[in-house]
């Protein structure tokens, strides 16, 4: 313990059964203290937090819910039973530490003082089982070096995280990167190393559950580009015009075309099939198959993403609280 620079983890989960088993296994001897902070389970995951050791902390679900609500409430725990500790782990219920991850996450932190955070290539550890698990294991494959953001799966250094005031609990979605514009504002680095961190069970088999993931999405380009969509960051504002031009602007231009030119102006809307063309060609999944459903999702997700925009002002505009946007 002594040879650790005050190590903790705090992880964060519901019902996820056999899966948070292996997460807090996976971090129970590696870490100072391990606290786990439970959403309302109801499989008995508090129980057996509780029996291999780590502080469980159980969320009032009187309150609104949130990600970042449940790792704020984690670190105050830390703040309060630990309170040397330098280095935090967050990790979700539905992951498993590599056991390579957190000493040589640790020692990068120690040897890059301005790093805030730092992550390493999560795995999806079931990538065949359907097309969605495969983008899901894609989409974590970041590049290496400094980044603007990072997932939720990350070291931190816990000096940074009181900087900036922890996570903001009214961010449903994309918290993280949220965090990492506040943190960087201050100074701080945000990298990524060549370093397997952690596998992910994303258990999407169902094109129901990437389209919900797809307005969560959406929701979040929205939120974050309401925060921080100035200049210079402009965090997420690319990502929120897109969605609108695809599954807002376009779709009115392309009517107001047929109405001005009448049926022999339909053509135009092959733009769709186009742009699915042109992102398979992009696409780095093996295969001519799978590649064309790579870009059919990805254009879809398109209109997915802009309902989630939608959702999002229209909650705005009403004056309602987020609320959490599930698709397992």
């Amino acid at each position: 313990m002594s040879s650790r620079p005050h190590l903790a983890v705090v992880a964060i989960g519901r019902n996820e059964g056999d899966r948070l088993k292996l997460c807090l296994r996976s971090v129970m001897n590696a870490a100072d203290v391990v606290v786990y902070v439970d959403s309302g389970s109801s499989d008995g995951s508090s129980e057996f937090a509780y029996s291999i050791g780590a502080s469980v902390v159980a969320l009032d679900m009187s309150r609104p819910f949130s990600a970042a609500r449940a790792r704020n409430e984690g670190l105050a725990r830390l703040k309060a039973i630990c309170p040397e500790v330098r280095f935090v782990q967050f990790i979700d219920g539905d992951c498993e530490v590599h056991p390579d991850w957190l000493p040589a996450a640790c020692n990068f932190l120690l040897a890059n003082p301005k790093v805030a955070g730092v992550s390493g290539r999560l795995r999806e550890r079931w990538p065949h089982a359907s097309i969605y698990n495969r983008l899901c294991d894609l989409e974590w494959d970041t590049p290496l070096g400094e980044a603007k953001a990072c997932g939720g799966i990350v070291l931190m250094r816990r000096e940074a995280l009181e900087a900036a005031g922890g996570y903001r609990e009214d961010v449903i979605a994309g918290e993280e990167p949220e965090l990492c514009v506040r943190l960087r504002g201050l100074g701080w680095l945000i990298w990524r190393i060549d370093c397997d961190m952690a596998w992910h069970d994303a258990a999407m088999t169902q094109f129901k559950q990437w389209w919900t993931r797809s307005v969560r999405c959406g929701y979040a380009y929205a939120m974050g580009a309401s925060l921080h969509g100035r200049a210079p960051e402009r965090h997420w504002v690319k990502e929120r015009d897109r969605a609108v031009f695809w599954a807002m602007v376009l779709p009115v231009l392309l009517v107001v075309a047929c109405l001005a030119l009448g049926p022999k102006s339909a053509w135009l809307a092959l733009v769709y099939p186009a742009q699915m063309v042109r992102l398979a060609m992009r696409s780095p999944l093996p295969g001519m198959g799978l590649s064309s459903v790579d870009g059919g999702v990805k254009v879809v997700g398109k209109f997915a993403e802009a309902r989630g925009i939608v959702k999002f002002w229209h909650d705005k505009v009403q004056g309602r609280s987020p609320k959490i946007i599930e698709y397992k």
